[in-house]
């Protein structure tokens, strides 16, 4: 995945790196307290409700060569938003830079995919296992609903990253396909 950069940055500070923001991109990041920045890692999703309003929620995600995923439960607000409308945000805290990806939601039900991403989650230990076309595991979010959870691939078509520590920085990428 190759980027088109701007600086956004008031204060003189140089433009971020495309490569550094890739490799946090790509990057394992959990919700486990102590391992993100600030403190831990939490990621939100914004989705677009069907009056235009926004709809902003915690997420579950895991990252596979730079491919963000995230599951929600297929009653929910977001899961139904995203059914109508792909359009989403995914931001996330981490050590160097907050991160802003704008883009789309696809639901995910190829059965390969399906299990690497439960390895993924495993890993996190989030103890999950593909079940149809879908998740389920002991425990979810308490606003998850009831499982199978479905999974979906957030595919970015906008980064933003705002520099959190030495050099700092902002940089807006848009992201060449």
């Amino acid at each position: 995945m190759n980027a088109t950069s701007t600086n956004l940055d008031g204060y003189g500070a140089p433009p971020i790196a495309w490569q550094r923001v890739r490799e946090t991109l790509a990057a394992a990041s959990t919700q486990i307290p102590g391992s993100g920045g600030p403190a831990r890692h939490t990621p939100w999703l914004t989705s677009t409700n069907l009056d235009g309003t926004a709809h902003v929620r915690p997420v579950g995600i895991v990252s596979i060569d730079g491919v963000w995923y995230f599951n929600s439960g297929p009653g929910s607000r977001k899961s139904r938003n995203i059914a109508a409308d792909p359009r989403c945000v995914l931001s996330i805290a981490t050590h160097d830079f907050d991160l802003v990806l704008e883009g789309s939601a696809q639901r995910v039900v190829d059965s390969d995919e399906l299990r690497s991403v439960a390895t993924a989650f495993n890993d996190q230990d989030w103890p999950c296992v593909v079940d149809g076309d879908g998740l389920t595991a002991e425990f979810s979010a308490p606003s998850a609903g009831p499982p199978p959870w479905h999974v979906y691939r957030m595919t970015p078509d906008v980064v933003y990253a705002f520099g959190t520590a030495a050099p700092y920085g902002a940089t807006k990428f848009e992201i060449d396909r």
